[in-house]
């Protein structure tokens, strides 16, 4: 592997903390361990670019896991070496229950598939989770041949006990302090091959994607779902790369595991762990009735009650699934939370508590080419600085600089803060850092699409209290209100709900006075800066649009106190664009639309979603007369349109519009170029 500037840079940030990552898989698919155990010890062994000390630690690590792992059918031989020598060292899964028979706690090694292995009281006091599950540990196993002979206990037990976990106190201050030497762009590149992806294989929104799946690890009570195409990994983040992540493969999850056991008061996975994920949630249930119902509960507040007493926790929720059909289907038969339990499904409450819908589709499936040979950071090393950035919150960064839109309600602006914080936390380890307006609107505008798309799922299932769905914010001195959607929602020839950025309409042209002239659906886009009079990009320009633009401009200038009030257009500089969605390209009789769409440009103000308008004026200001009317109503409709503007004198003809299509939409008229441009204007 030829090394690149990232790796350089990585080396000289983290010495002693990164690892090539295919060295990783290598061992992976050698020893019955998971990924972040390999990490383990190549992180001792081999954190270095340094051909010859990864050589030699290769062979170090190659020979300790050979050594303690325990391969299938090798399970007596352990057991035999223990018996002779005394001790035995191993790698394996460690958990405990607590045995009222033999008053004391009994650990299980389901690699030598015992089931009651003595454990000291001391040792499970200090690591309370081998109580919920367990976790991955350096064990020296103890055979005591005196006990055997007696047969008054069990004679295998655990003298010595490490958690696989780094336990250095300073490992976010080098994270921190390294961090400074990257780029926002470096830094993500380098999180996604730290998790062992390569992003120069990856789209943007996969890696977007791959990011919020870390958000869970670095928020405290962060609920996420993530459902999409099999094979992509949704999983493995969860269950090979952080000792702190739970996996609870299908099945029933029992609100004593879950929660608290009320017969011995143990806390249950949420109390012992920073990220409880739900593989393959279609075919999770509870024990209980009423176990939804504490896990709303807790989803909500982070606590829980059983019984007399109030417990809190700290662990955030994943819930990862397979679509069986794409996306675009899923949304025309029922919703996108369409694979989850029947108790969830149409829980609009439940999914109220949901702070991020992932789009699961927009990560491509895992194979060799996705997967990085480069240096990461040890996963070890990740994982304990991610726990540690929970005790911490970015959403103070919000404060002053980002104002959120009318349409989120209280439980939309917490989601949103929540996963703004956890991405800044990612981008941003160090408290005092100072956050660049570019990666804050990025994070804001992730937020703001992953929280919406549980909204819209809520529109679908009928509930009228989430029927505003346009998530918007403000940012910087202008002042301009920027609307974020949910791509899977928008297509490019039809119209969304949502408006536009300022100086953007929709508009039908209904077609000029040559045959092959149709009607057809146009996108004019305006930019405006300092300069003066117009230009349109189109290459080569439509005559009939370039007419049209010139009837726009003028009227503009003449009647800028009506439109603009004290702004003056001719210091103003328009760049025109002219899109179609059509087979028609010649932009006829587009004025009107064109001249909104330059005020729209001037006031900072964008078009209320859903509308197209139609009409063309004469350089006296008059609207000239659309002589198919019916038509251009019947093509808005089929575009999607819920709102048509049109001039005043179209009202009659409009009588021979047929009652199903006047139903569809709501038909509104002007009389003027002002009145046009107010009604087009968000309020």
């Amino acid at each position: 592997m030829e090394l690149d500037q990232l790796d350089r840079s990585a080396a000289e940030a983290f010495e002693g903390y990164i690892v090539r990552k295919d060295l990783v898989r290598q061992f992976s698919r050698q020893f019955p361990v998971p990924t972040y155990v390999v990490e383990f010890m190549l992180g001792r062994y081999c954190a270095t670019i340094d051909e010859e000390e990864i050589k030699e630690g290769l062979e170090i690590v190659q020979r300790q896991l050979s050594s303690r792992t325990v391969k299938a059918g090798e399970e007596e031989l352990f057991k035999a070496n223990a018996y002779k020598e005394g001790t035995v060292k191993l790698i394996d899964m460690v958990s405990v229950r607590f045995s009222e028979k033999d008053n004391g706690y009994l650990a299980t090694l389901p690699s030598l598939r015992l089931t009651k292995v003595r454990i000291p009281d001391k040792i499970v006091d200090e690591n309370e989770r081998l109580l919920t599950g367990g976790f991955y540990a350096e064990i020296t196993l103890e055979y005591d041949s005196m006990i055997a002979e007696e047969k008054v206990g069990n004679p295998f037990g655990i003298f010595v006990l490490k958690p696989i976990q780094l336990s250095k106190r300073n490992v976010l201050d080098v994270m921190a302090e390294a961090r400074k030497r990257f780029s926002t762009e470096e830094w993500k590149d380098l999180l996604l091959r730290s998790i062992g992806l390569e992003p120069e294989q990856l789209t943007d929104d996969a890696k977007n994607a791959m990011l919020l799946r870390m958000v869970p690890f670095v928020e405290r009570n962060y609920n996420l779902v993530e459902l999409g195409p099999r094979g992509t990994g949704k999983s493995h983040l969860f269950q090979q790369v952080s000792p702190y992540a739970h996996l609870i493969s299908g099945g029933k999850a029992t609100v004593a595991k879950m929660f608290v056991d009320n017969s011995s008061g143990k806390r249950g996975l949420v109390c012992q762990y920073d990220v409880v994920c739900f593989d393959e949630v279609s075919g999770i249930s509870f024990d209980s009735k009423d176990g939804v119902n504490i896990m709303k509960g807790y989803m909500e507040s982070g606590e829980f009650s059983r019984g007399k007493e109030s417990i809190r926790g700290d662990g955030s929720l994943v819930f990862v699934g397979n679509f069986e059909v794409d996306v675009a289907h899923q949304q025309r038969i029922g919703h996108l939370f369409g694979p989850l339990p029947a108790e969830m499904r149409d829980d609009t409450a439940w999914m109220d508590r949901i702070h991020c819908y992932l789009p699961g589709w927009n990560v491509p499936k895992m194979n060799k080419d996705v997967l990085t040979d480069h240096f990461g950071l040890v996963s070890d090393f990740l994982s304990e600085c991610l726990s540690r950035l929970r005790s911490q919150s970015r959403v103070s960064t919000l404060q002053g600089r980002v104002h959120f839109g009318g349409a989120l309600s209280g439980r939309d602006v917490n989601g949103v803060n929540k996963t703004v914080s956890g991405l800044l936390k990612l981008l941003y380890p160090g408290m005092e850092s100072d956050v660049s307006s570019e990666d804050l609107e990025w994070a804001v505008r992730q937020a703001l699409e992953v929280r919406r798309r549980v909204k819209e799922q809520q529109k679908r299932i009928g509930s009228a209290e989430f029927r505003n769905t346009h998530f918007s914010y403000i940012m910087g001195d202008d002042g301009v209100e920027q609307f974020v959607s949910t791509p899977e929602l928008q297509a490019d020839n039809s119209i969304g709900t949502d408006p536009l950025e300022p100086g953007q309409v929709w508009a039908i042209s209904e077609g000029g006075a040559d045959v092959d002239d149709n009607a057809g659906l146009y996108r004019i886009e305006v930019n405006e800066g300092p300069g003066s009079g117009v230009k349109i990009l189109n290459n080569p320009v439509p005559p009939a649009f370039r007419e049209s633009v010139r009837y726009a401009e003028q009227n503009l200038y003449t009647r800028a106190g009506q439109l603009v009030g004290d702004r003056d257009p001719r210091s103003h500089e328009f760049t025109v664009q002219l899109r179609a969605f059509d087979a028609s390209k010649r932009g006829a009789k587009l004025g009107v639309p064109a001249l909104v769409a330059m005020c729209s440009g001037m006031l900072k103000k964008p078009i209320r979603g859903g509308l197209i308008m139609v009409g063309e004026i004469n350089l006296g200001g008059s609207l000239e007369p659309v002589m198919n009317a019916v038509n251009v109503v019947e093509l808005a409709v089929e575009k999607g349109a819920q709102v048509v503007l049109l001039p005043v004198s179209c009202r009659r003809q409009l009588f021979d519009l047929s009652d199903d299509m006047a139903t569809k939409v709501d038909l509104q008229f002007y009389a003027d170029a002002r009145d046009a441009m107010l009604k087009a204007l968000v309020e």
